[in-house]
Formats: C-alpha cells, structure tokens, sequence
C-alpha cells in the first residue's frame, strides 16, 4: 500500500510510516524548518490594526491579547483552558484574553498535535527544534490535521502549542522592549500584560511593542514556567463559551443561514454498502416548496424551502436499493461470527499478538484452577443532541461552508475533493458543536451537501433527520472479548489471556496494569459491513468493561477483596495505586451495605490519565438504580479544575448510559433503533450524584474529555454483582431480568472487609 493516495497527497498511514520513532528520534522525509511564517499567516487571523506575535498570538491596540486555538468547541470548554495556558506563560492579565478559533487553512494544521502523540515529552536540543517543528508542520498539513478529539487539548496542543506560543512571546516583547529602551534583557520583568523596567520606572503595555516583536523569528524553546511558578493554569475561569450558550446567542451549526438558502432532508440505504438503483420522483416534484429532487451515489435527497416541506417529501419517496451480501445479516449472526473468528484463531495459532508476557499459556496449563469469562458489547451511535447538518453555498466558482466540525481543515479539503475544486476555493466557518464524541470527526454529512448544493444550483442547508442520523451513523464497533486466569495452589493469579475481535486505538486499551506474571493477549480481525467511527474513550470504552469486570471475576475466584487485590498487585505502580486509594476512601469502601444494595471499582489509564471509578447501586424490584458515583483522577496537572471535574462528570453520564440503555442492533443488515424511544438515554431523574476528586501528581499532562468514560460501565456491572451475586457479562444492564431473590443468583454476594485485613 503506498504512503500517499492517487493525488499523491500524504496518508495517515504515510504519517506512521515514514517516520522512525526510536531512541526517542523522528527522521521523517519531508522535514523543512518553517522559517518565519508569522508574516504570511497575519493576513489569515489579523485586522490592519493588530499584530500577531506568532502563529498562536495576536495583540490589539487596546492591548488585548488573542489566543489563537486550533480545537473545536462541543462542549468541553478546551478553548478556555488552552487560553489560560498560554495566557499564563505570557504573563498575561487575564481579563484581556480572547481567543479565537482557528481558521481551517491548511497553514494552520495544528503540528503540535502530532508533535504530541508521537514525541510526547522527549527532548531535543535547540539547533534541532526548527526541523522537529517543521517536519509535523508539513505532515500535518498534508493530513488536513486539525482534529478535536482523542483528549489532545491539553496534554499535547496546550504543552507543545500554547505554552510554549506565550512563552515565546514573552520572550519576543522582552527583547523588543530591551532594544528600544537600551537595557539588558535580564532587566525586564513582564507582569499583567505590561513591560517593567525598575531602573529607569518604564512601564508599558504589550502593545507598544508588538509591532516590534512581530519581526522577531519565535524562538522554538523558550523557558517555560514550572508548576509553583502558575498564576492562571490551575484556577478556575469563567469558560468563554459559557455566556453565549446561557443567553442564547451561540450559533450552532443547524443555526447557521444565508439569503436564497434552501433546505435539504434525505433518505439514505437502510443496508450500509447498498446503493440507489432507482427512485421515482414524480410524487414529490409538485408539492408545495419542493425546488429540486437531488440522487446521490446511496441516498436521494429533497431540496425544498423549508426543512420540514423537504423532510415530508423525502418521506413520500420509495427508492429502490441494490442488494448486498450484508442484507441477511442480524445482531446474532454478527457475534456468532466474531465468536467463530476468535476461536478458529486460536485453534491454528493465526491470532495476532496484542501483548506478551512470561509464557501465559503454558502457565494455565500448569494452573491449579483455571476459570473463564466472555464478555461482549454491542455497536453504539452517538447520539448527539445536535443533528448532523451542513449548509453549503456555491458562487462563482468559490465554495462556503458552516457546519460544527471536529476537523474543519479536513472538511474542507473533503468538501474540495468531492467538488473537484482546489482546498484554496472553500472556506470553512465552523460552529461550536451541540455534541460531538468523534462522531464530527467524519465528513460525510458536509461532502452530501456539497454534491446536493452543487447539483441544485443554490445554497443548501442539510439536516439528517434523528432517523437518518441514528442509522447511519458511524459505530462504536460490536466487539466479543474472552478471557481465561489462572491460579496456584495459594489462589495467586498466575495467568491472564485475553482474545478479542478487532483492534482499533489505542493501543493500550486491552491492557491491564497489574502485575500478573504470565500475560496474552491477542486479537483477530472480523470485518462487517457495520460503518466505525471513534466513539468518545475509542476502545477503552468497551476495553475497560471487558478487562475490569473479568478482573473481578478474579478477585472473586481468589477470595479478596476486589479493591484489595487491585491494591496487591499495583505495587509497583503508586500513582495508580494513589488513585484507587483515593476513590475507595471518598466512597467509603469498606462500610457495609444493605441488602440488595452494594459497590463495584474500576481502574483505567487512558489518554494519559489515570481514574478510578467506585459505582454506588441499588437493585430493588428487578430495577437498578445507581445512586452515587465516586471518580478520583490523576491527570498530572488539573489546568482547570472545574473543568476537568465536569469531563469527568460528563463521560461518566456518557459512558452510564451507554451500559445502561446503549444498544444498537442489526436485522436484515439495517440499524433497528431510530430515536431516542428506542435508544433511550440516562434522564436528569435517573442521574447519580457524582462527586470527583483530583490529584495533582506533577506527572506529564493527561486528557480530560475522554477518561471519565471507560470506568463506569466496569464499575457498574460489578456493583450489582455485590448487591445480587449476579454478573453482567453484556451490555447494555437493560437486557438482563433482575427480577429473582438474591439466594438464587450465580455466586453468592462476599461480605465486605475492613481496612485491617487488606492490609492498607
């Protein structure tokens, strides 16, 4: 497979392979230093009367300083978080902040993302820098890279963009004013936007010397401050985003409009893979409003001038789909598959390696007991509160497009590619997202309404349906996961394998952090005609269920205690060990429970950050109900504190109702569920309190968005195995009957144990 596609532009896959990553060295061949780019990017981002320092910092005339963020908004609050970063670094007064989202150019590729994945925290000497930063700055842009997603934000466009943009600015109005008023640089001390100099009592706002600082090349390692040193990272802000959302004037992407706008509503394949052969549109061309009836390659559209005189159209359409090999294909025959997959592997010995360690298999053979567990999930849509939409206006050859993207430079030159224009001729205005999750990541939504707006002749605005969007969404994968442990003759676990069907990212996610000796895992590939899309934690999401309830099944087997032996067997890991202790103290682990009542922990690192979930549930009736969820979260440095609780807050409602309700099946290779009656959501009066607590360790910088996620569905399944004995191998909790007495479940439910006896 070549590195670059039939355009001969960059692929992810290029991305991976051209670089060698070793000894903690990037050589990649299309490696340029950027020079001074500061100039040629003004005139993207800057009014005649302002000046960009450098590519992520402009300054008014009134002094007002601009963080120039290149993330998304949908929900998250990275872009006030990324401001207090390099606000911070600069020195700057915070209440003249700004920021702005950056524009979607392919200058404004955000290399510090790609930075951040693949160097992380690595040093590099200085006369090395300009190369390391060009190289990303050229692969990014060939990748159209300038995603939200992936919890990047901070740990690595905050570290590698925004720190070190504001410091570096620091630097540049330090020497700016240190060459106007003849003094040594070491003389000037920066503080709340203004230059100080002692000596000669000078003071003066940043923007007197902006002008000056914006000739300087940005230094590539400016000193950075050291966490004693913070004034603004680590506080509570008021996010930016806020008052716009609460009063009502934020502009969504459904919100956006232009004059002469007409709408657009489809009807796509009900098999993914199937094709239009033919539809009849005579029933629709007459109605009141309709303009135009647009056929695209799986779907066929109505153009009308309202959405909901489209919507009413399309419904009337009776198109006719080509078949596939998928069209018999149900939920069932999809696992029973993945199961075959699996166990065909391993019988000829053709599963792939995941993780290997010590000789787990001759271990097992070898155990004194042995048990086993599989677990399984089913696909997952987004579900976002925001329908997918795109309005797309053509003029004179020049193409404008509003939507809320997750990556708007990759919309645009996905926009561009399916219009056969160059990138230069679209522009992108994006718009903060009602929800995203990954499912903004994609830009099919944007590509329908470019073909739909160019074969109409007029701007188009194009909203799915909660239908359409439900299903034909891109899927968290279905996935069936097997475990088998073994044990000495003193109930030690000795042995840990685990198969599974497809691997995605990262890499990580099936992997445990506890020292068992002898560790497998391993995967196969079982493609379906099922569409995947990352899908809010990405494989941690249903990694976390599978390894975290089996590991508990081993507590159980080794009669401990399942925070206890958690805690035995972290010895060799305190800032995971730290966290577990933290979330079992605040839950009050060890208290007794009532009847039909009890507590299930977690623990996973994910994106750099380390959780710890205890769920809180009662079972009453057949009905669980979770009353209180307890977090602790190691995630480094807390940037904004608020904020990061409210992450956690959100994933662990996110990831809540995904194992309580989450379910998306197939029948006759077509999504069943359409709306939220049949994938419903955890509602306000069905939310647990949450209470989250976290701990600075000084660690590199983890994420935030994705890590509250994985957690709680482990944490769950094994609280109602403490309050009923009954253990919940498949998600969604929905599907299984608790309507029997606890003396009748699987296992009995264990007595809590004190802190004496585990020892902590």
């Amino acid at each position: 497979m070549s590195d670059t596609n039939k355009t001969g532009k960059w692929t992810r896959r290029g991305f991976i392979t051209a670089g060698v990553v070793a000894g903690g060295t990037l050589a990649v061949g299309v490696a340029l230093r950027p020079g001074h780019r500061t100039p040629e990017l003004a005139g993207f981002v800057a009014a005649h009367d302002e000046h960009l320092v450098n590519t992520w910092v402009k300054i008014g005339p009134d002094n007002t300083i601009t963080a120039i963020v290149p993330h998304s908004e949908m929900g998250q609050g990275a872009q006030t978080a990324l401001a207090q970063m390099l606000a911070d670094e600069l020195d700057a007064d915070w209440n003249l902040v700004r920021f702005m989202e950056a524009p979607a150019e392919d200058d404004y590729a955000n290399y510090a993302v790609g930075r951040g994945f693949i160097l992380g925290d690595a040093f590099h000497p200085e006369w090395l820098e300009p190369t390391i930063e060009g190289a990303f700055l050229q692969v990014t842009k060939a990748l159209h890279l300038q995603i939200t997603g992936g919890s990047a934000s901070v740990r690595a466009t905050g570290l590698h963009g925004m720190r070190v943009a504001g410091a570096a600015a620091r630097e540049m109005l330090v020497q700016a004013a240190a060459d106007a008023w003849k003094v040594p640089v070491s003389e000037i001390v920066t503080r709340n936007s203004t230059l100080n100099h002692a000596g000669t009592s000078r003071t003066s706002p940043y923007s007197d010397f902006a002008a000056a600082a914006a000739e300087f090349v940005p230094p590539s390692l400016p000193k950075l401050k050291t966490y004693d040193q913070f004034r603004i990272m680590g506080t509570n802000v008021q996010r930016m985003d806020i008052p716009a959302k609460v009063d009502g004037s934020a502009k969504f992407g459904i919100d956006a409009s232009v004059p002469d706008m007409k709408y657009a509503a489809l009807v796509a394949a009900p098999v993914l893979g199937s094709k239009l052969k033919t539809v009849d549109t005579s029933t629709v061309d007459s109605l009141p409003g309709v303009h135009s009836v647009v056929k695209l390659d799986d779907a066929v559209a109505v153009v009308a001038d309202s959405w909901w005189q489209a919507k009413q159209a399309v419904a009337q359409l009776q198109p006719e789909w080509t078949t596939t090999e998928a069209d018999g294909s149900t939920s069932d025959s999809i696992f029973a598959a993945f199961r075959q997959s699996i166990d065909q592997a391993v019988e000829k010995g053709e599963e792939e390696d995941d993780r290997v360690i010590g000789e787990a298999r001759t271990a097992l053979a070898g155990a004194k007991r042995v048990i086993e567990g599989v677990y399984r999930v089913p696909y997952l849509a987004h579900a976002c509160m925001e329908p997918m939409n795109a309005l797309v206006s053509l003029k004179g050859g020049q193409c404008e497009v509003w939507l809320g993207s997750q990556n708007p430079l990759g919309t645009k030159h996905a926009v561009a590619d399916a219009l056969g224009i160059d990138a230069s001729q679209v522009k992108v205005n994006n718009h903060p997202m009602g929800g995203g999750f990954g499912r903004r990541a994609t830009d099919d939504v944007s590509v329908q309404a470019a073909r739909i707006a160019q074969a109409a002749g007029v701007p188009v605005k194009l909203i799915w349906s909660r239908e359409e969007d439900m299903t034909h969404d891109h899927y968290r994968p279905a996935v069936v996961s097997k475990f088998r442990a073994g044990f000495d003759e003193n109930d030690n676990v000795i042995a840990w394998e685990n198969g599974f069907n497809e691997k995605h990212e990262p890499k990580e996610a099936p992997w445990i952090p506890y020292s068992v000796p002898n560790q497998y895992v391993s995967f196969v590939s079982s493609p379906t005609h099922v569409r995947f899309g990352p899908w809010r934690s990405v494989d941690h999401s249903q990694h976390g269920f599978f390894t975290e309830g089996f590991f508990d099944e081993v507590a159980f087997a080794a009669h401990k205690d399942p925070y206890s032996l958690r805690r035995e067997l972290l010895e060799d890991k305190p800032r995971h060990r730290t966290v577990l202790d933290l979330a079992a103290e605040k839950a009050r682990w060890t208290e007794e429970r009532p009847e039909g009542s009890g507590r299930g922990i977690a623990l996973q690192e994910s994106f750099g950050s380390i959780v710890a979930t205890v769920a809180d549930v009662s079972v009453t009736e057949g009905k669980v109900k979770v009353n209180k969820v307890v977090c602790a979260v190691d995630c480094g440095f807390a940037v904004s504190p608020d904020g990061l609780a409210a992450q956690m807050e959100s994933g662990i409602l996110y990831g809540l109702t995904a194992a309580m309700f989450g379910e998306i099946t197939i029948d006759k290779g077509a999504v069943v569920q359409t709306n939220f009656h049949d994938y419903p959501m955890v509602r306000m009066d069905e939310s647990p309190e949450i209470e989250v607590h976290i701990i600075n360790s000084g660690a590199a910088m983890g994420g935030g968005g994705e890590p509250g996620t994985p957690g709680i569905a482990p944490a769950l399944a094994n609280a109602i195995f403490d309050a009923t004995g009954y253990r919940v191998r498949e998600l969604p909790v929905s599907k299984h009957d608790f309507n029997f007495r606890i003396e009748e479940a699987d296992e009995p439910k264990r007595a809590p144990i004190t802190l004496q006896e585990m020892g902590a």
